[in-house]
């Protein structure tokens, strides 16, 4: 896949568990936040605002500010996995509680065109407001013990993805069964039909 040509939702993960996590997983295999089209098809992906909400006024200066975002929750979230801190970790929890201050954006119901009520924005979203959002989640995150103690780095090779692990009994090895558990899968019967054929 090109560099700035993910659009489809699809092609993005949101499969970690949380926004937050969602958002370190813009990274791998490539950089997917490429362009402000993508940045904004994320942040429609992610839920953060509801669909349809013109993102127009994105530009790439929220590329630049969701980046940032982006490396100060893997510090905050991989220091939370290592056993000793990474050196920068208090700088980048300043960073992350300082964000988490701004407000998310305010939602209201309204009508929609068959009657029923439908979620949308009182007005179009400011980037601090978005980034504000996702923030607070990993501040929730990082202090909730029962989802920290279930925070896991996939054990897929050469995947950094890190996810909460919600599965009963806690036993999800793979940000995706569909993805890194696959190649895992015939990765293991290739080993075995090589065994085989010696």
């Amino acid at each position: 896949m090109a560099l700035g040509t993910v659009t489809d939702a699809y092609e993005l993960r949101f499969d970690a568990g949380r926004i937050c996590l969602d958002l370190l997983a813009t990274t791998h295999p490539e950089e997917h936040l490429d362009s402000v089209e993508v940045l904004c098809a994320w942040i429609t992906g992610a839920g953060l605002v509801p669909p349809g909400t013109t993102l127009a006024h994105a530009d790439a200066s929220w590329l630049v500010r969701f980046r940032e975002l982006r490396g100060r929750i893997g510090q905050l979230v991989r220091g939370g996995i290592a056993p000793e801190p990474w050196p920068s970790y208090d700088i980048a929890l300043a960073h992350v509680n300082d964000i988490a201050r701004t407000a998310p954006p305010a939602p209201r119901a309204v009508r929609g065109e068959d009657g029923t009520l439908v979620r949308e924005l009182d007005h179009p979203p400011e980037c601090a407001a978005l980034l504000g959002a996702i923030a607070r989640d990993a501040v929730e995150l990082l202090t909730d013990p029962v989802a920290r103690a279930g925070l896991r780095e996939c054990e897929g090779d050469n995947c950094p993805i890190v996810y909460v692990d919600s599965s009963r009994g806690r036993r999800r090895r793979w940000c995706s069964s569909e993805v890194c558990g696959n190649r895992e899968r015939v990765a293991r019967h290739r080993r075995r039909a090589a065994l085989a054929r010696a």
